[in-house]
């Protein structure tokens, strides 16, 4: 966090019109336009004094002799400390508002939604992490045969997911059979928490046994699993000037245990805001993640998040998440 003895007023202010300009224009930041905006009553010589001041102190760098200054990590951090979340507009606030009072449907639909509206509304790409299932009980588990040795299982749970998966065998599997072993396992299974300890059921028959364990395992390893809905991946690729930015942040979000650790973490440590290196991530140092979990009657499901470059309209992303964060918690306890 930033230490506020680090600047005085001036500095401070001329830091924040840095910044709110760099994120405005993507380009470096010379004294005139510090004060041409006319927040400051100084003249462009004791600007341009004070920006060199920063830079030794490290919140600018100057990325040639010529040219303005760029923000650092640290003057974003002392950015986001000092001017804090902002507000949504009107149409912004109207259209969160409408989105969920209108959502109704599938848990898995409402979440890839909301991530759609968290992306339109920042222009970054979205992340919505749910893990309801641990609040969850299996409500009803259903087996269909596809193909002779393809079986689609379908799981309700109490919270309202849909969860479908495909068991492979390695031998062909009739309609009968699998009626059979369905009457078996769905007794076992409705009423426990995925990923609750559990006992296989066995039969006399070995076949029956193994088919039942199969089923078992598949069933627990995909309900248990954190459920991860991406939006706005492609807005990515204009948020970034360099190619290599652009693959690795895209590589970053297609590989979702890596996204579920990383918001874990960045709210195990009090933050709500990960800026470059703050990630702990290194393909991320170039990208700032605002995050924030949502509840279900008080208690933590899930966690929503934007992820743009360092650049980013903190404020207004810091109010969009919050806002949709505290949305989505409501409309899941009302049920």
């Amino acid at each position: 966090m930033s230490d506020l003895r680090d600047l005085d007023e001036r500095k401070a202010a001329i830091l924040t019109a840095v910044v709110e300009e760099y994120i405005e224009t993507a380009q470096p930041v010379g004294s005139s336009s510090v004060t041409g905006a006319g927040a400051l009553a100084v003249s462009s010589a004791t600007v341009r004094a004070e920006m060199a001041a920063l830079e030794s102190e490290g919140y600018l760098t100057q990325p040639h002799t010529s040219a303005g200054r760029v923000p650092t990590e640290k003057a974003y951090r002392y950015f986001v400390d000092e001017v804090g979340q902002g507000t949504l507009n009107r149409p912004d606030r109207r259209q969160v508002t409408d989105f969920f009072k209108q959502m109704q449907g599938e848990i898995e639909h409402m979440m890839r939604d909301t991530a759609s509206l968290l992306s339109n509304l920042t222009n970054h790409a979205a992340v919505v992490i749910d893990n309801t299932t641990e609040a969850a009980v299996i409500r009803s588990v259903q087996l269909v045969v596809m193909a002779p040795r393809v079986v689609l299982a379908v799981v309700v749970l109490s919270t309202g997911v849909v969860d479908k998966y495909t068991v492979e065998f390695d031998t062909d599997v009739t309609d009968d059979e699998i009626a059979n072993l369905l009457a078996i396992v769905s007794p076992v299974l409705v009423g426990l928490q995925p990923g609750e300890p559990m006992k296989a059921p066995t039969t006399d028959n070995a076949r029956r046994n193994a088919l039942i364990e199969r089923i078992l395992d598949s069933l627990v390893a995909t309900v248990d699993a954190d459920r991860v809905y991406v939006d706005g991946a492609s807005r990515v690729a204009g948020s970034f000037d360099a190619v290599d930015s652009v693959h690795r942040v895209l590589t970053i979000l297609e590989q979702q245990l890596v996204v579920v650790n990383v918001l874990t973490d960045v709210l195990d440590r009090g933050l709500n805001v990960a800026i470059g290196t703050e990630t702990g991530v290194d393909r991320l140092e170039d990208c700032s993640v605002v995050v924030a979990p949502y509840e279900i009657e008080g208690e933590p499901v899930g966690s929503i998040a934007v992820l743009g470059p360092t650049r980013m309209h903190y404020p207004q992303a810091m109010a969009a998440v919050a806002a949709v964060s505290r949305q989505l918690g409501k409309r899941l306890s009302e049920g």
